[in-house]
């Protein structure tokens, strides 16, 4: 059998390089054009809420009393974590910062929280996420009807759905009346 040496290029590769030049135009024009205000302010906002939901939620873990409020907390954590990521490269590609730590509003919202323990952490908590939700779920919704960045609106259109779904599971969480 005779081993043929030299240089081979398959279909895949011929594509790269051909759509290349297209691709990369276009990477260039959606990291120079104008981000509008509202889409800033949108990005800002729910980055926070979105973190202030995992590390609420990472404190439920271990403070909560109630299984289906430890259960919810475990939900947001994941689904906050993955919608925070795709935020954050969505603003990345638009170079919009991206903030890696809580404001201080949310940080002592937070340090209330961890407190807190047992029945008083539970109520309080599913209040929290109750009101952090509801600002989130107006503003994705706002965002994906009038957002400017197609990226930014698309994405809020498939997140408010996650919120809603968020939102109907903390209305089925049972607290106890002692």
């Amino acid at each position: 059998m005779k081993v043929r040496t030299g240089f081979c290029i398959s279909v895949s590769m011929l594509l790269a390089v051909a759509t290349f030049p297209a691709r990369a135009a276009e990477d260039a024009a959606k990291t120079d054009k104008t981000v509008s205000t509202a889409d800033t302010a949108f990005v800002a906002m729910v980055s926070q809420g979105g973190m202030f939901e995992v590390e609420a939620s990472k404190v439920a873990k271990d403070k909560a009393a109630q299984q289906d409020v430890i259960d919810t907390s475990f939900a947001e954590v994941h689904d906050h974590e993955l919608v925070g990521a795709k935020l954050k490269s969505i603003a990345g590609s638009i170079n919009l910062p991206f903030p890696t730590e809580l404001n201080a509003e949310f940080k002592g919202r937070l340090d209330a929280l961890k407190a807190l323990s047992g029945k008083a952490f539970d109520d309080a908590y599913i209040k929290e996420m109750e009101v952090i939700h509801k600002a989130d779920g107006a503003a994705f919704a706002k965002e994906a009807k009038a957002g400017q960045d197609t990226d930014l609106k698309a994405f809020a259109a498939e997140t408010v759905l996650i919120v809603k779904r968020h939102i109907g599971s903390l209305h089925a969480v049972p607290l106890p009346t002692t």
